[in-house]
């Protein structure tokens, strides 16, 4: 009876500058590197993107290092999902930082023999990084490698950033899925998928399924349990998300879930059963859609909440000046239940046909009365379970996940 409510508005965003840092393990050849003889020599800056260290030392200055550092990237267009590897020759690591300006330093860590230095955080897009290596031979000479790299620019239309729903810090129903959204699509889904993840204070397995290519969700096997804690994660910040896009930031939100409200609606008998905690709290008269307008059935889950609400007909496709046209501008305890215009709500006007008849064109009405006491004691997640009709509900219109047997829905993950 509603405008569809779109929560996949995309917000561009100032990339955040996450911290870059850490120690860096090795001098980059490819990236114009130069040494000087020893730690105590000095060294002058270079160019933008590379820098040299002192010349050769005199005849009576301290002996040449024998090791030398290699690097695995070149000086500029480094794409950001690359991993930094430093290699010592002919000697072991003393000491390495890599520097992103302000940004601070990469992380990375040594092997354990200190011939290797790989970094241990993502590259960040646009940056000149500054590495300076200092490596020993078996003699104990040391060798100090000046170099710079810079990586690739990406514009916001080459990052896809990732919101989440439930929001952080919510408290949810029992039969809330935790929603993913990118704000540029995703082709290489199981890239992205990897970094996803989602754990929970009751134990609780559950699956991904991509509904399209900038959502994804994960549920439970069953519905989550009242009391959990759930941590999501998306550390997707410059994982590749195909044709040239990347991951723009890495983020995580965390959220409660409340109570087991659930209520069972038969639209055939125009009866409404709510159970909290698996107890029968209430029995409610409802009117459901009458025939054009048939209610759904199957498991829906409240999307949102509104304590007033305008409903006009045009917003599902019925003119206004027709015979079943309607303007309502202050409808009243409103819970949204499919993306498509359903909502639970109170219907003052329809009181004589709740509990006889179906006379909505969609929605499931109630008296206002027993609207309110359903509205303060609902939230988003909460299942309404539908019954009694032969239109069903679908996975996309509103949070349908529990419509399909859990075997099929995990084939949906792009790791499957």
């Amino acid at each position: 009876m509603s405008v569809r409510h779109s929560d996949r508005l995309r917000t561009r965003r100032r990339r955040h500058s996450a911290a870059v840092a850490g120690l860096l393990a090795l001098g980059v050849v490819a990236a114009g590197c130069s040494s000087s003889t020893s730690d105590q020599a000095s060294t002058r800056s270079g160019g933008d993107d590379a820098s040299t260290s002192d010349s050769s030392p005199s005849a009576s200055a301290a002996p040449r290092s024998a090791a030398t550092v290699a690097s695995n990237v070149k000086a500029r267009g480094v794409q950001v999902d690359k991993t930094l590897t430093l290699t010592a020759r002919d000697g072991t690591f003393k000491r390495v930082t890599v520097l992103a300006g302000k940004k601070g330093a990469l992380r990375g860590g040594l092997s354990s023999d200190k011939n290797t230095w790989t970094s241990k955080q993502r590259l960040e897009p646009g940056t000149r990084y500054r590495v300076t290596a200092v490596a020993v031979d078996s003699d104990g000479v040391a060798t100090t490698k000046h170099s710079a790299f810079r990586t690739q620019p990406l514009s916001l239309d080459q990052q896809t950033y990732p919101s989440f729903a439930p929001v952080e810090g919510s408290t949810v129903g029992v039969g809330m899925p935790v929603i993913v959204r990118f704000d540029v699509p995703v082709s290489d889904k199981k890239a992205i998928e990897k970094h996803l993840s989602v754990t929970n204070s009751s134990g609780q397995k559950g699956a991904w399924r991509w509904i399209s290519d900038s959502e994804v969700h994960w549920r439970p096997v069953h519905y989550w349990k009242p009391g959990t804690d759930v941590t999501v994660k998306a550390d997707v910040n410059s994982i590749p998300a195909g044709n040239g896009v990347y991951g723009q930031l890495s983020r995580k939100s965390t959220f409660h879930v409340g109570d087991a409200v659930v209520s069972k609606v038969n639209a055939a008998t125009h009866q409404m059963k709510t159970f909290i905690n698996g107890k029968l709290a209430r029995t409610t008269p409802i009117t459901t859609g009458k025939p054009g307008f048939t209610t759904r059935s199957g498991i829906k889950v409240i999307v949102e909440k509104f304590r007033h609400k305008r409903m006009n007909s045009e917003t599902i496709g019925i003119a206004n000046n027709s015979a079943d046209g309607y303007d309502l501008d202050d409808v009243e305890y409103a819970m949204r239940v499919t993306y498509s215009g359903e909502f639970l709500h109170a219907a003052p006007w329809s009181v004589g046909s709740q509990g006889y008849a179906n006379v909505s064109h969609g929605c499931t009405g109630m008296s206002t009365a027993n609207a309110a006491w359903l509205y303060n004691i609902s939230k988003p997640g909460d299942v309404v379970d539908y019954t009694g009709t032969d239109r069903p509900m679908t996975l996309d219109n509103g949070y349908g996940d529990w419509n399909l047997p859990y075997a099929q829905w995990k084939q949906g993950s792009a790791l499957s």
